[in-house]
């Protein structure tokens, strides 16, 4: 099997070292240089040719960000974000998955031994999966267009027993901003389930909320899931929708890790499939693994209709493959079509 090439990209020498080291201990990845900064980093990627990227989220002279707003629309590669849990680093992982990279790791704040060691497992983890990643939609990538919102969809009759249900992991930050930032104002209340350690969902809710026509916050255990309003699942809590009378509301319950996952989509879905039924519509994104296919496939038998991202726009097709796979999935779209299809969907066009 062929090694996966990785450049490291950290101002710190210490740093480069551990990452250098503990990356080598890994039979199936090459680290093949470290620069200090992302000037140095430039060249050696030219000449170097890796097939992953690990970058630091705050570097002096240039942070990751503009690094990487540079680097993929010339040459599109998949990058791993090295991140702190300050404020200002976890916006800046957001900036960053916004300008392409395709994920990021933590770095420890305590037990700093402890914690290295888990660091390393996830990165080599999370090296291997952006390997796979599909990013050359970044290449000569145009200036976004102004984006269109879906006509109002007051027409809707009893839109307030209607819920949209998506799940998404790695890719799945820009993904989902694509699909609901198209989702009007009178949007049927909607639950997310996007794989994302406690301390950035919050951040992202508000991020979404500032592009959005509805009004998107990291849900809290006991909110209503009304028409208007997205509720992102924190991290860290699996979410689940109940039924109470004649409305839904959302459980949110720290658990064991569900499919590798806590929150995790197929909890959601499960959930979804009980209490929502076929007033449900299902949306699978982008990411790797299977959580939210089992979900996928018992909301479906409940009557659901259910949408999953196809390959060639999918970051990595794991979760949607493993679903359409399972026979949960009723139609497969591009990421740009999957808004204006579940609306004409709950507006009855169900051809």
């Amino acid at each position: 099997m062929k090694k996966i090439r990785v450049l490291i990209v950290d101002d710190s020498a210490l740093v480069r070292q551990i990452l250098s080291e503990g990356l080598s201990k890994d039979e199936n990845i090459e680290v093949v240089g470290s620069a200090p900064d992302p000037y140095i980093a430039r060249d050696m990627i030219v000449k170097l040719r890796p097939d992953v990227l690990t970058l630091d989220v705050e570097m002096p002279k240039m942070d990751g960000v503009e690094f990487l707003r540079k680097l993929m629309p010339q040459y599109p590669l998949p990058v791993v974000m090295v991140s702190s849990l300050t404020q200002r680093g976890k916006q800046v992982t957001l900036d960053a998955l916004d300008a392409g990279a395709v994920d990021f790791v933590t770095k420890p704040t305590a037990n700093l031994k402890d914690g290295l060691n888990s660091l390393i497992m996830e990165l080599r983890t999370k090296v291997k999966i952006a390997s796979t990643a599909n990013v050359s939609h970044w290449k000569n990538k145009p200036l976004p267009m102004a984006k269109t919102c879906i006509q109002s969809v007051a027409a809707l009759s009893e839109t307030t027993l209607k819920v949209i249900a998506i799940g998404a992991s790695t890719g799945g930050t820009e993904a989902i901003k694509k699909v609901i930032d198209m989702f009007p104002r009178t949007s049927p209340g909607v639950v997310i389930v996007q794989h994302m350690p406690a301390g950035f969902t919050k951040m992202y809710a508000e991020r979404l909320n500032q592009s959005c026509q509805m009004e998107v916050v990291e849900a809290q255990d006991g909110d209503r899931v009304v028409p208007g309003k997205v509720l992102i699942a924190p991290g860290g809590f699996h979410m689940s929708v109940r039924r109470v009378g004649g409305e839904y509301i959302v459980d949110c319950k720290a658990g064991e890790k569900v499919n590798g996952h806590c929150p995790s989509v197929t909890v959601l879905f499960d959930s979804v499939s009980k209490q929502v039924g076929a007033n449900a519509v299902g949306v699978i994104l982008t990411g790797m693994g299977g959580d939210g296919a089992e979900g996928m496939k018992a909301m479906k038998d409940a009557g659901a209709f259910n949408i999953a991202q196809d390959e060639k726009t999918s970051v990595i097709f794991g979760m949607p493959k493993v679903a359409i796979d399972k026979g949960g999935v009723n139609e497969i779209l591009p990421l740009e079509k999957i808004a204006e299809r579940v609306f004409s969907y709950l507006k009855g066009k169900h051809g």
